[in-house]
């Protein structure tokens, strides 16, 4: 069922002269799965990862506009200077943005970018920063992953709307290459994508049987349908390794793989409670490195979160 959300009432101006904070905000290793639904809207489901962009804000109420590091950060910028302007707040100041989530490869770096600074900059100014209205900022900015809100979600990432949270990941490790080339996802989601209305049923199909599988923990039912969704998005955005990195996963105890639906990477999904886990491990990188002839080694975690947190959007 989709969640109805309530946007908060806009927040009293700030008043400070000066203020500092630093936020973060973590990526998503491509999608565990995405298409489209019956209904209507195209929706992607997270894959949270232990990987994370920093924004750092200082503001000066004397100043004029946001300065920003590095410079090619023009949408960070614009959040930046949204959320002042939101919030009544006069001045400028300075973005440092920094992280480990690499660009153009479809982990969620933009998104993650754009989050962490709207959670600066509001930190700086004393005001509260929502998931929800953290959607209000980016919507008119470029499509979004759902990285705002904890958790595994469901979300529309052309409209910017949170769909339904489905919980949290078993502890899994993601083991994959980059294959090169950088997307521009802007151009990539303007592109018409045709979806049948036998595609949109079976796409409505996984996301059912994904939140279940989320739910209880079910990692070869996860694996499964982040398998079939890659599969079904190789005529959008091809991936060429992707059936070598099927029978790898099979090879050494995966239960599928992960593929970036508008990016450059895909990697094999490794629970961490199977027997021999290191050793499957260490032949997973091995042998994607080898697969991936030379191009860049992709290992992150997934990521854990406060049940507390979890419990506040399911």
């Amino acid at each position: 069922m989709t969640r109805q959300l309530i946007r908060p009432e806009r927040p009293r101006p700030a008043s400070r002269a000066r203020g500092s904070a630093v936020s973060s905000a973590f990526g998503t290793f491509g999608e565990l799965l995405q298409g489209a639904l019956p209904e209507g809207p195209d929706f992607l489901v997270t894959l949270p990862i232990a990987r994370w962009s920093t924004a750092e804000f200082e503001y000066d109420g004397a100043r004029e506009g946001v300065e920003t590091s590095p410079t090619s950060k023009t949408k960070a910028q614009r959040v930046a200077e949204a959320v002042l302007a939101r919030h009544g707040a006069d001045g400028g100041g300075s973005l440092r943005l920094s992280g480990s989530l690499p660009e153009g490869r479809g982990l969620a770096s933009s998104s993650a970018d754009l989050v962490a600074t709207a959670r600066a900059v509001a930190g700086a100014i004393g005001v509260d920063m929502p998931p929800a209205l953290i959607e209000d900022l980016l919507r008119p900015i470029e499509p979004t992953d759902g990285v705002m809100y904890p958790g595994v979600v469901a979300f529309d990432h052309r409209d910017v709307v949170h769909r339904r949270t489905l919980g949290v990941l078993p502890p899994m490790t993601i083991v994959g290459i980059d294959e090169g080339a950088t997307v521009d996802t802007v151009a990539f989601n303007a592109i018409p994508k045709n979806f049948t209305d036998r595609d949109r049923d079976e796409y409505a199909a996984l996301l059912a049987a994904l939140g279940a599988a989320v739910l209880v923990g079910d990692t070869s039912t996860i694996g499964r349908i982040a398998t079939r969704s890659a599969h079904l998005n190789q005529r959008l955005c091809p991936k060429r390794s992707l059936h070598a990195m099927t029978a790898l996963s099979a090879e050494v105890g995966g239960v599928g793989v992960v593929a970036a639906h508008s990016g450059s990477a895909i990697g094999l999904l490794l629970p961490q409670h199977i027997p021999a886990y290191r050793a499957r491990l260490a032949e997973a990188i091995t042998r994607s490195r080898q697969l991936g002839h030379g191009q860049a080694l992709l290992v992150c975690q997934t990521l854990d979160f406060d049940p507390a947190d979890i419990g506040a959007e399911l």
